[in-house]
This record gives C-alpha cells, structure tokens and sequence, in this order.
C-alpha cells in the first residue's frame, strides 16, 4: 500500500483516545490532528510514557536535550557532539515514581516543560507567536565541569508528521510527531569553553505520548538542513507497533512528502552489527537512495534490575538523492544527520 495514496491512512481532526482507551484512529498526518489527553489513558499508569527530545546544531557541533516521563521514573539528559573531535558526552539524571507529576504538555505547539531532578534543570518553553527557547543548567555535567545552554528556536509555520500506531494489546498506543527545520540561534558553555552555534545550525524535535510495551525495537533516522537555500529534511523510520501508515517523509520548503516503507542496512563484522561503517537507507518505491556515513556512535546502555536500554544513535553525514512528489530530485550531500537502532525492555 502507498501512504501517499491511502486517504484511509490519514487521521482527521478529534480526540485521540475513546472512553476505553483506545485509538480512535491510527494513520498519520501534516500537523498534530489528534488531541492527547493523559487522563484518558486506561492502560497501566505505569506504563504511560511522555518525552520531549530537541537536537539542535552546525556542522562542528551538536547537543541534544531530552526530559521524559515514564511514570516509574523521571529522566533530564543532556548530551554534547563534537563532530571535529568524534567525540560525545552524555549525562543523564533520574528520579522515581514520576507518575505524570512533570505535566508534559498535551500538544507540540504549546505548553512549557520545566524538569529539575539532582540539581540538573531543563526547560523548553513555548510563547504566544511559537517560538521556542531551550534552556538547561547542569552541575558537574562533566566532572566538575558544568553545563549550560539556550537555545532560542524560530516558529515553525511549515509540515510535520504525526502517528498514531497502536501496539497488538489493547489499551496500548504510541502518539509521536516530529517537527524538522527548526531554525534558531544559541550557545552552550561546559566549564570554561562557550560554543556559539554557527549561522545555518537548526534542530528538530521529537514529541512522544504513549503506552508502551515492555519490550520494543525501533530504528529511527532524522536530519534537519538546507539544500539550495531552502530547509530540508528527512524523517525515517520503523519497528515500533502496528501502524497503519509509516512516519517517512521528506520536507523541503515546508512542506511534506510522504515514502512508504524504508529499510536501514546497518554492516556486520565478523557476525555483529557494526554502526561506525556506512550504511545504505533505501524505501520500496525508488525514491529514496541514501549512503550514511557514520562519525560518532553515541551509545548509552544501561541495566537496572528488569530494565534495560540498548541505543545506538550514530551521527554521521547523509549523501544521496530523493525523489520528492512532483518528480523532481533533490541530491543531498554532506547533510549531518543521525540514524539510530535502539532495544528497550523499560
């Protein structure tokens, strides 16, 4: 089936959520149709999973800002790229038995975040007009060095995607958008080094509302530039639910242009997946040819009792060519982006 072509596939305007908990309708769509609500979720309070993450950067140097409510826990984490040194830090922050208390907003486009957790504080707040300012202290982020940001993100007036996906048990869902071409100006300081973040630099965000499985796998891939003077971008991805229409798209100038299936061929050495050795990121239609050469693996496991997480969110810069839906190409070369495979049991 071609999402492009599957009006059934698109979600209309509406609540989220029935009486029982469960979607009214899963597809996709250019803006965030559905309204979200925390308290009409009837699965497991505790299995309810909230998340802002921002990435924001040039071509020298990148952060990403993630606060989450996952119910049983609270996470702040702050990680920092630097692409000429192929080298990253992350730090994360936890607390317990969060359970919704953060009040993650029920929409991409409006509300605040503000998360403080072991003496880290983070928050991304949205005014009247759209524009977005991130912001983070974090205390002995690295050693003694502290860290520190803002960030100040221009309105986005153009597409994004939004899912509704649901899970094969019941009361289960995953409600994601994910806003490309996020434009801005800003800085971060960790100890005594300030970075100004060039001219050009942009972000995206990923926004995420769920009940989710204990466990799941997922590959994701996202990119936000310009190519001919004008923003482009391109988010891919698969592995997570039953949907009924894929995430993939593509946007230059604002606006979307939807793929079907996409696949991610990661290498293998010696019998194990190897993410710092090029990968080929293709769709069943011909539209989508890509070459990912991978810089840095940023790599963050972690086993707690029942818990895991294995993450494999690799940067790296994307040469190739897209087909966008009037028939014209777009090459794309030295394009800094990620690409991640990620197994959870959370």
């Amino acid at each position: 089936m071609s999402d492009r072509n599957a009006d059934s596939a698109r979600l209309f305007d509406g609540k989220l959520l029935d009486e029982k908990g469960e979607l009214v309708q899963s597809g996709y769509a250019f803006y965030q149709a559905k309204e979200y609500d925390r308290g009409a979720v009837r699965g497991k309070k505790l299995r309810i999973k909230e998340w802002d993450y921002y990435y924001f950067g040039d071509d020298e140097r990148m952060i990403a800002l993630t606060v989450a409510d996952n119910s049983y826990m609270s996470l702040l984490s702050v990680s920092v790229l630097d692409f000429t040194r192929f080298k990253y830090i992350t730090k994360s922050k936890i607390g317990l038995m969060s359970l919704g208390r953060l009040g993650m907003p029920s929409t991409c486009t409006a509300g605040d975040v503000d998360c403080s957790i072991g003496g880290a504080k983070m928050r991304f707040a949205i005014d009247g007009d759209g524009n977005r300012t991130l912001s983070c202290t974090f205390p002995k982020y690295d050693k003694k060095r502290e860290f520190s940001c803002e960030i100040a993100l221009d309105p986005n007036n153009g597409d994004n995607i939004t899912v509704a996906v649901p899970f094969k048990k019941k009361g289960r869902f995953y409600y994601n958008t994910k806003v490309n071409c996020l434009s801005g100006s800003g800085w971060y300081r960790l100890g005594d080094e300030r970075y100004e973040f060039k001219n050009g630099a942009c972000g995206g965000l990923d926004w995420g509302r769920g009940v989710w499985p204990y466990k799941n796998c997922w590959y994701w891939s996202s990119l936000s530039a310009e190519i001919d003077g004008k923003p482009f971008g391109m988010n891919l991805g698969y592995g997570f639910g039953r949907p009924a229409a894929s995430e993939n798209v593509v946007f230059y100038d604002g606006k979307a242009h939807k793929l079907d299936d996409v696949k991610f061929d990661i290498p293998f050495t010696q019998g194990k997946i190897d993410f710092l050795k090029p990968w080929t990121i293709t769709d069943d239609q011909g539209r989508l040819e890509m070459m990912f050469y991978p810089m840095i693996d940023r790599t963050d496991r972690m086993r707690v009792l029942c818990l895991s997480t294995d993450q494999h969110q690799v940067f790296g810069k994307f040469y190739g060519k897209v087909t966008l839906d009037d028939g014209s190409i777009l090459v794309v070369t030295e394009k800094i982006g990620f690409a991640e495979y990620v197994k959870n049991q959370w």
